[in-house]
């Protein structure tokens, strides 16, 4: 909408829809450029956020993590500090937000969270325990609260292993004898959207929006407490995010998750998140209830990310 003169709308490779910019935008003909534009998150978040009260599910207090690169074949090392002293917390049912640019440290942020990295400094509580005091079994219990959905869902995958059985993989590695978890499988399956009969399938079989789904239940597979989002619907096209965002936050209420939510785009924290925490360069700048810092934002690189979001102009 920022930058083009004319638009051609294209369904299943037919032109559905052409002219002006302008025109087609806000007055749409075709049902299909209206679906469209209907699934365009709005910047408009709800004006008071759904939890207040809730326990605490995680505490991250003062996380710290440098890498230490080398800038050539006989240069010294360069210390790169990914995060520095990040705190926040999130309670039962609650979406927290932390959006910033590539390379801002929020994706650092969330493998720490998951103990998928190990911090430099700082702690991370799940449910009152902190993750780094434990080891071995206890260790592997504390880590099923804790369940991630990446970005690209083919890629989180195996290929050649069929949906139900990946889904399983974490109640059995668990105890869960086969058959019970491949009918939890089936079921999960049905929660997210998705026919049960979906489990005997591979993953080249579904759209990228389902591959999706069935890459949330497996992350609900182990019951987890807090489900963190990198970035889960950034690959995909407007239509089938705004169903994905729908069905996280239906899930959310269902089973009254904690969601650390990890986006670049402002728009997609505005229509899901409770609060947002905006980082650069690997601090917090920022951080307020989502429809506070829409409004008011005070840092200059919020109000700069605000600035950017397409269609500003003609919102």
């Amino acid at each position: 909408s920022d930058i083009a003169d004319r638009v051609i709308v294209l369904e299943k490779g037919k032109v559905v829809e052409e002219g002006p910019a302008t025109e087609v935008l806000s007055r749409p003909r075709h049902p299909y450029t209206r679906a469209l534009l209907e699934a365009v998150p709005s910047r408009r978040p709800a004006p008071v956020p759904k939890v207040r009260e809730g326990d605490l599910v995680c505490e991250v207090e003062r996380l710290s993590k440098t890498y230490v690169t080398r800038t050539g074949l006989f240069a010294g090392q360069r210390i790169v500090g990914a995060v520095r002293d990040v705190s926040f917390t999130i309670r039962r049912g609650e979406t927290f937000g932390l959006v910033g640019e590539s390379g801002s440290g929020k994706s650092t942020v969330a493998r720490l969270v998951a103990r998928l990295l190990e911090p430099d400094g700082g702690r991370v509580r799940i449910e009152g325990t902190e993750l780094a005091q434990l080891r071995g079994r206890a260790l592997r219990e504390a880590r099923r609260r804790v369940q991630m959905v990446f970005q690209d869902p083919f890629a989180s995958l195996n290929p050649r292993r069929r949906v139900g059985a990946s889904i399983a993989d974490g109640p059995m590695a668990s105890g869960v004898p086969r058959a019970l978890a491949l009918e939890r499988a089936r079921k999960l399956l049905e929660l997210v959207g998705l026919d049960p009969r979906a489990a005997a399938r591979l993953p080249h079989e579904f759209s990228g929006g389902e591959r999706q789904r069935i890459a949330i239940a497996r992350a609900l597979a182990l019951e987890p407490s807090l489900l963190v989002a990198d970035e889960p619907v950034s690959a995909l096209d407007v239509s089938v995010q705004k169903q994905v965002l729908d069905l996280l936050a239906d899930l959310q209420d269902r089973l009254a998750l904690a969601m650390l939510f990890i986006t670049h785009d402002l728009q997609v924290a505005a229509k899901i998140c409770d609060r947002i925490a905006v980082m650069r360069r690997g601090e917090i700048v920022e951080m307020k209830d989502a429809a506070e810092l829409f409004a008011r934002p005070e840092h200059p690189y919020t109000k700069a990310l605000l600035a950017a979001v397409p269609g500003r102009a003609r919102s």
